[in-house]
């Protein structure tokens, strides 16, 4: 990301997606593939004729046909095609329908996560300064993350230069992920749902004094009843996921020697996170990480969690209990519990040049939707692995501008931007990938319609452009939580695909 400076307010932008050197549009895999059927071709003309080489020719031309034509999302018809039988097969073996419980299909007889999250493994540690930690295990992709609650100050009646410092200290700390060992990716998580009150009653009746005029108590009283009504509660998360190995092909180390490491180094990381705009950053215990989840299967259990607190109690929770009881994924949505979840994936990025507050409408909480969560995927890259990621793009965007006679301004506009994220780059400047992920959650099968509009104009409001994850909803779902899964990891696809995407 780079800011721009104006006389006016700042701006920031030049966010851009790396592409290898290709034709058509192709990359270098498909370019290389696209020479193979030509040579092909050759060899069928020599060896059986004309005819055998029109019909082969023909079946190449319909390939190319599906690879190359995109739809406005960058999906090819292939995409499409494998994501649409990928579903068909998913849905005829029932592996979209989960049941868990004592009467569920899991012979264990627990509420265990369903889909991509249901290896993981929880466990509590204390920090260096007596806190209390999270530390989820995955141990199919060799992962630990520790989950950070946030109270973020938010930019109402503040000044834009201490907005600025906001994000500039943001993308130093963004920056600094990339030098940290060890760190596999990292999110943003805001969810906004309904108030339920409890906490307002708690804090009223905590303080309320018996010899204050009856008239002051009745107003306070009247203020707890009606003030739910319409209020939300905005929560933020920040998930760091590191990798179990030191370094790649090194051994796995276990949860212990995980949390003794982490123990001394998260202190530096929320301290470092207050900085951004963040407000008190803490450390999530495993039991409030449970709570979390399991409101998130079940937004139900919000109130009754809300309730225990006011009455000074807490519902025990433990990790194989927080998964939902019933759910079932659909091509373009997920049943879970009482309620109906659509998740979108951004496909682009914001064009141009934007101010901070770009994604404000997309984050504060709507009517037409009960719960929303969006949540920003990065991953940080390595100063050794950054400095070939952008030269690489610099070749690729003049390949692109040396393949034609009168080269796009969309592709002359590519290499200008190319060129000045290498220069960012060997300034000092750090390089991450990200991506983001918004589900919205309804409790009435009758909002879903409204929910699927509200988050298309929030969307547009925000200058992204996002695609319903067709055929995945539940990993959606997954991902969307504050659970440090990395969707790279999850992919079954081969390790150097993996690390383009």
């Amino acid at each position: 990301m780079a800011a721009v400076e104006t006389n006016g307010p700042r701006t920031y932008g030049n966010w851009r997606r790396p592409v290898s050197a290709g034709i058509l549009g192709l990359g270098t895999i498909g370019t290389f593939g696209l020479f193979v059927g030509l040579i092909s071709i050759i060899i069928v003309v020599m060896i059986f004729g004309l005819l055998e080489a029109a019909i082969w020719f023909g079946f190449l031309a319909v390939v190319m046909l599906v690879v190359t034509t995109k739809d406005s999302h960058g999906k090819s018809t292939l995409d499409r095609g494998i994501a649409r039988g990928g579903w068909w097969v998913t849905r005829a073996r029932g592996e979209n329908v989960y049941r868990s419980g004592p009467l569920g299909r899991t012979p264990w007889g627990t509420c265990q996560l369903p889909g991509i999250a249901a290896p993981t493994r929880l466990s509590e540690f204390e920090d260096s300064y007596g806190r209390p930690f999270a530390l989820l295990h995955s141990p199919s992709t060799g992962t630990f993350s520790v989950i950070i609650g946030t109270e973020p100050d938010g930019a109402a009646l503040v000044d834009p230069e201490q907005v600025d410092t906001w994000v500039a200290d943001w993308g130093h700390w963004l920056r600094n992920l990339g030098d940290e060992p060890g760190i596999e990716a990292a999110a943003v998580t805001i969810e906004t749902a309904p108030d339920s009150g409890s906490r307002l009653r708690r804090e009223v009746e905590a303080n309320v004094d018996p010899g204050a005029p009856a008239f002051a108590q009745e107003m306070l009283r009247e203020v707890v009843n009606t003030y739910p009504s319409g209020s939300s509660t905005v929560k933020a998360y920040v998930t760091i996921t590191f990798n179990a190995a030191h370094r790649s092909g090194g051994k796995r180390r276990q949860a212990d020697e995980m949390a003794r490491e982490l123990a001394a180094r998260l202190p530096n990381l929320t301290r470092n996170l207050q900085a951004t705009g963040a407000g008190a950053a803490a450390p999530l215990s495993a039991q409030q990480l449970c709570e979390v989840v399991r409101v998130a299967y079940d937004p139900a259990a919000a109130v009754l969690f809300d309730e225990a607190k006011v009455a000074g109690e807490t519902v025990p929770m433990q990790w194989h209990d927080v998964g939902p009881v019933a759910a079932e994924s659909t091509w373009d949505g997920y049943f879970h519990e009482n309620a109906f979840s659509v998740s979108w994936e951004m496909t682009e990025a914001p064009r141009g040049n934007v101010q901070s507050g770009i994604l404000a409408r997309l984050l504060a909480p709507h009517s037409d939707v009960t719960r929303k969560r969006v949540t920003l995927l990065y991953r940080p890259i390595d100063a050794a692995r950054a400095a070939a990621i952008v030269e690489a793009d610099i070749r690729a965007a003049e390949f692109r501008i040396s393949a034609t006679a009168k080269p796009s301004a969309r592709d002359l506009r590519s290499a200008r931007a190319a060129a000045a994220t290498a220069q960012e780059e060997a300034s000092g400047a750090g390089l991450t990938m990200f991506g983001m992920v918004v589900t919205a959650t309804v409790d009435d099968p009758a909002m879903v319609a409204d929910a699927r509009a509200t988050v298309d104009n929030l969307a547009a409001t925000a200058r992204l452009r996002l695609r319903p994850v067709y055929g995945s909803q539940d990993s959606a779902f997954a991902i969307g939580l504050p659970l440090g899964l990395v969707p790279r990891k999850h992919m079954s696809a081969p390790a150097q695909m993996r690390e383009q995407l």
